[in-house]
């Protein structure tokens, strides 16, 4: 069977030109479109896409919607809807393009949309595990501390915590970008994996003493024993060498930044399981910082200052992406109500109330 068309080719290398540069997209994105239109051209059996026509997407969604994984069940929503997504975009993108405005319709392109169903489905917010301020502590009073790469485990959790961060940021922070004497974090979109790369500061959150001391300790340590500078990592990866078995082993900390936030998560998972808690994400942290924000009853102007801690311009953003109750919290918040009681009604006193407000109307009629 073809296994590509080179005209395609050609396109698909513009649109990862434009993808990139005129609207911003990452590398896990552009990868994502070009898988699905790569299951569009396989579908089609790799035809030109000049030769594009809504019945082929019509067949095409058909199928689709009908494909199982590796597991034999049909494919996520959120799969079948993202897939849909990117298609449509790029076709609509090659509609506007000198060569294929006559054979790629943008009417067309409408059938791409996925069900409602499908749409509800993908777009519906399913509960994940949340840690506790507790849990966290717990964790962290666990860890092994007497190597240099377990400093920096422990300090890696330490600093979710303090800072709310991203595992991105997280692995891309440099030591520069850290003032302990300040208490701050310096978010810098040139250099710091940031959403969007947005430049802020930020202000350690109020989590208790334990997560800044390992973070302090942890620093002072790259810098006082190790020589660590101000543009190395701040959270370098692990050097690795064959020992005398022939095995891969720890050998101390490199200078080097790591190159994906793989090893973040796995120290995150072994953290909180070792301890017979769910495997805790970096990112369910800053709902742990949201729903602790509840607990601490904030004035219009904390609440402001946590906001924008989080990176957030709009207060309204923190409340919308981490203001979910967890489901065990929304039940003894319920469950407090009940117990509370509906307030006392007093019939006679209504029945007082609408007599008089008919008998005020009826003077106004006359």
């Amino acid at each position: 069977m073809k296994k590509c068309c080179p005209e395609n080719e050609r396109k698909k290398a513009e649109y990862v030109v434009w993808l990139e540069k005129a609207e911003g997209k990452q590398a896990v994105t552009v990868d994502a479109v070009l898988k699905a239109i790569e299951r569009f051209e396989i579908a089609t059996r790799y035809k030109p896409f000049k030769s594009f026509h809504r019945a082929q997407v019509l067949a095409f969604r058909d199928k689709f919607v009908e494909e199982t994984g590796p597991t034999g069940q049909h494919l996520s929503a959120s799969t079948i809807t993202s897939t849909l997504k990117h298609l449509r975009a790029f076709f609509l993108w090659l509609s506007r393009e000198s060569g294929y405005k006559q054979a790629v319709k943008a009417n067309d392109t409408a059938y791409f949309a996925p069900s409602e169903q499908d749409r509800r489905i993908a777009g519906a917010r399913r509960e994940r595990p949340v840690a506790t301020l507790v849990d966290i502590r717990n964790a962290l009073g666990s860890m092994p501390s007497a190597t240099h790469v377990e400093q920096r485990n422990r300090a890696v959790i330490a600093f979710a915590i303090l800072s709310g961060a991203r595992d991105g940021a997280i692995a891309s922070f440099r030591l520069k970008h850290i003032d302990l004497d300040a208490r701050t974090v310096f978010h810098d979109g040139r250099d710091v994996k940031t959403k969007a790369r947005k430049t802020f500061k930020s202000v350690f959150f109020p989590v208790g003493p334990e997560p800044e001391e390992i973070f302090a300790a942890y620093v002072r340590m790259l810098k006082d024993e190790l020589g660590f500078r101000q543009e190395d990592p701040l959270f370098p990866s692990t050097a690795v060498a064959l020992n005398v078995k022939g095995e891969f082993q720890s050998q101390g900390l490199t200078r080097d930044i790591w190159a994906t936030t793989e090893p973040i998560r796995r120290i995150f998972r072994d953290a909180f399981t070792a301890v017979g808690l769910p495997a805790f994400n970096p990112h369910s942290f800053r709902k742990t910082l949201a729903l602790y924000q509840d607990e601490l009853n904030l004035t219009r102007e904390e609440e402001k200052a946590w906001s924008q801690n989080f990176g957030h311009e709009s207060v309204m953003t923190t409340r919308e992406s981490y203001g979910t109750l967890p489901e065990h919290r929304q039940a003894a918040v319920m469950q407090r109500l009940t117990q509370r009681g509906a307030p006392d009604i007093d019939g006679d006193a209504i029945a007082e109330m609408l007599a008089l407000v008919e008998r005020l109307a009826k003077g106004k009629a006359a």
